[in-house]
């Protein structure tokens, strides 16, 4: 089959396009066939300076496609039907091994690459927002990283909830495309101090839940943007930072919150979180949530996909296809 391989990590520069050994497929696996790819967040962090599972390697979370085999043990799928799936990596590539645990069928009438888009962001945003956040009618969220993938899918499940919508981002034109999601107010983080920003658009109160994808200075900053008893929910480290020296002191005499959030994690040991991702692709295919795709790239044509990624310029999402 032919992938998106590199044999060291680094910058995109690093992807070769090249034929390698069609996957094995184990009892509990199912054999599919990817026609789209949705670069995560984690896939570019992973390239730029991750593990390698083998050498040459095929990074990537989250993929969709049509079952081509089934395992001995597999059960509830069928030959010839559409799902898609997430996995540790393996998704740059035209064939994938993948779980019947982490995988879902396409709804009829939901297109393959919209659906290659749903489980990691829309999951991570509701269970980010809902689960874990708590939030409820009347309260404020604030959304950071607006225009990515985690970030449409907040804006939008935050408004449907009721919820007044604060976002980030790094343009005046970016935050004017915010509103039509749901966005309330937005904040330009380039030129701007947030946590003021926030402050100020509240009357001096705060947000009640955070989204916040980037870590680092980020995160710290976060935590003084939260209400009284607000809720930071932390669930990436986008922003390529090390770690930020914080003081969680900080948060006792507000009774806030800081929570880590890793939607793999909770898959592992949730049937809930299985039947959410079902539930998300049903919406969006009823048309109560949008997906956007910025742009698709052809697989070979990787290293320029995860350099216009890197270059902050997408969207929503950025789409490889086989």
């Amino acid at each position: 089959m032919k992938a998106a391989v590199y044999y060291e990590t680094g910058a995109p520069s690093v992807f070769r396009y090249e034929d390698v050994p069609d996957p094995v497929v184990g009892p509990d696996e199912m054999l599919m066939r990817v026609e789209a790819v949705s670069i995560e967040g984690n896939d570019t962090l992973s390239r730029a300076g991750g593990e390698l599972a083998s050498v040459p390697h095929i990074v990537g979370y989250q993929s969709a496609g049509t079952i081509e085999s089934l395992g001995s043990n597999v059960s509830g799928f069928a030959v010839g039907e559409r799902v898609v799936a997430i996995g540790l990596h393996g998704s740059h590539a035209a064939l994938r091994a993948v779980h019947p645990l982490v995988s879902w069928k396409i709804p009829d009438g939901l297109g393959t690459e919209v659906a290659a888009c749903v489980p990691i962001a829309y999951g991570t945003a509701h269970d980010c927002l809902f689960e874990f956040g708590r939030l409820v009618e009347g309260e404020t969220v604030l959304v950071h990283a607006g225009a990515g993938g985690v970030g449409l899918a907040a804006i939008q499940m935050a408004k449907r909830a009721g919820a007044r919508v604060i976002a980030t981002a790094s343009s005046p034109e970016r935050l004017e495309r915010l509103r039509e999601f749901g966005m309330d107010e937005g904040v330009n983080y380039t030129t701007s101090d947030f946590p003021s920003e926030v402050r100020r658009l509240t009357s001096g109160r705060g947000a009640d839940v955070v989204v916040e994808p980037l870590g680092g200075t980020n995160l710290v900053k976060s935590l003084q943007a939260l209400a009284y008893r607000g809720r930071c929910v932390t669930f990436g480290f986008a922003g390529r930072e090390g770690g930020s020296p914080l003081d969680v002191s900080s948060l006792i005499t507000g009774n806030q919150s800081l929570i880590g959030y890793f939607m793999g994690a909770e898959l592992l040991v949730s049937t809930r979180a299985h039947g959410l991702v079902q539930s998300l692709l049903d919406q969006v295919r009823a048309g109560g949530l949008r997906v956007v795709i910025d742009q698709t790239f052809a697989l070979e044509d990787a290293e320029e996909a995860h350099a216009y990624i890197e270059s902050r310029q997408a969207f929503g999402r950025v789409v490889l296809v086989p």
